[in-house]
């Protein structure tokens, strides 16, 4: 009796893992859900669109292990758009009008995701963007969300930091110097700037477009007519290859106004850290995240330990800290939708993106109007006491940067005028 029921049991037992195997198995059977982008993986803005693709990559592995979505795999289906925006519109018509993307989100930054929203919207897709500054203004569009901290003052979030703590400093700053690339990113940036310049009640002196890289390559003329003009403040608004032509032309030419700094993009990542080194200090610039303790979150420290741990095979950024968490925290967001939605119906995802609020490891997001964040969260740091040697250890941590703004995150003053902190 006693072998009768063991072998009872014993039958039950491997009857149960059959039909996992069986579950599993037909898991494993589903088409998987495909999400396709562009991406740009070769081109000015490659060293951050690879980052962040391999935070994108990250999220897939992770969630396919743990099952996948709706019981069924992930795919990443996307295509290099060279850091060409004229690229875009043609690669979003393939992933789904050809490769059948289930859903589609937006590679990296500003100048690449606008020229997308046409064919989303013809489409009718839910889209969530990656560093797209404002540009659901012209759009409109009801199934847009944005991954980026500028909340609801999305252009003057770059620079209000700037100009707060501009602002703040006795005796007040007078003038500023705005220049900015004829880009939509630098566009956008720069009248943001304007209205902060105006609030403050701060007189612009000099407010020119240039032509974006590679159409300007020397921005030495630039540099020496604002200083000639003698500002208090010069507030750039500018993708990677221009920042660094511009720091580079301003070391060069001993440009020293009260506060130098704005919209400079590129200075967060370790690529352009690492051709600037010193030249940096004293600039004051926005950021995204920082990788102080008070901005670690749920799976923050252990996405950037499998980050770090991938980056070198990956050919990418080593550490990580501007677009690796925002590319896994964008995927995060989509995955936690589709979830709460039980769909990948595009009308039910977008309808759980406006409600829901999703941890990232990037941090709490919460969608308001436009597909804007509800509430913001830039950054405003300044950079200071970087060798001429620095290296990885220097940009691993908080030595070289200071939180300025918000407030209740702020790590330390600035270092004022500008001149000062310059080494």
């Amino acid at each position: 009796m006693m072998q009768s029921l063991k072998s009872r049991i014993m039958g039950a037992s491997l009857a149960l893992v059959a039909c996992a195997m069986v579950s599993g198995a037909q898991a494993q059977d589903k088409k998987p859900i495909v999400i396709g982008f562009s991406q740009s993986l070769t081109g000015a803005l490659s060293p951050n669109g690879k980052q962040a693709l391999l935070g994108m990559e990250i999220w897939k592995d992770q969630t396919n292990k743990a099952g996948g979505l709706l019981g069924r795999q992930v795919e990443l289906k996307y295509y290099d758009d060279k850091s060409d925006p004229s690229e875009v519109p043609g690669i979003y018509t393939k992933l789904l009008d050809v490769d059948k993307a289930d859903l589609v989100v937006s590679g990296y930054a500003t100048n690449q995701v606008a020229p997308a929203m046409p064919v989303v919207i013809r489409k009718g897709k839910t889209f969530v963007s990656l560093f797209g500054l404002d540009v659901n203004d012209k759009f409109k569009y009801p199934k847009y969300f944005s991954v980026l901290p500028t909340g609801q003052d999305t252009k003057g979030s770059f620079t209000k930091g700037f100009f707060d703590i501009a602002a703040a400093q006795n005796p007040k700053p007078q003038t500023v110097a705005l220049t900015f690339a004829d880009a939509e990113f630098s566009q956008n940036a720069c009248e943001g700037a304007r209205a902060n310049a105006k609030k403050h009640g701060i007189k612009i002196v000099y407010d020119e477009a240039y032509p974006p890289p590679p159409k300007t390559t020397d921005f030495a003329p630039i540099v020496r007519k604002i200083k000639s003009l003698n500002p208090d403040l010069v507030v750039v608004c500018a993708y990677p290859l221009d920042s660094v032509g511009m720091v580079l032309a301003a070391n060069e030419i001993g440009l020293k106004p009260k506060m130098f700094g704005g919209a400079l993009v590129g200075l967060q990542a370790t690529f352009f850290k690492d051709k600037l080194k010193n030249k940096m200090n004293g600039i004051v610039n926005y950021e995204t995240w920082v990788p102080d303790e008070k901005q670690m979150y749920k799976g923050t420290k252990e996405f950037f330990v499998e980050y770090q741990s991938r980056a070198k095979a990956a050919g990418v950024d080593p550490l990580g800290y501007y677009l690796g968490g925002w590319g896994y925290a964008q995927m995060q967001i989509l995955g936690d939708a589709v979830k709460s939605a039980k769909s990948i119906e595009d009308d039910k995802v977008a309808a759980a993106l406006k409600k829901d609020k999703f941890e990232t490891v990037m941090g709490p997001v919460k969608f308001g109007g436009k597909g804007e964040w509800a509430e913001g969260r830039m950054f405003t740091v300044q950079y200071h006491d970087i060798p001429a040697d620095a290296g990885l250890d220097t940009w691993r941590g908080m030595s070289y940067q200071t939180v300025l703004e918000p407030k209740n995150l702020e790590t330390g003053k600035v270092i004022y005028p500008y001149e000062k902190a310059v080494k």
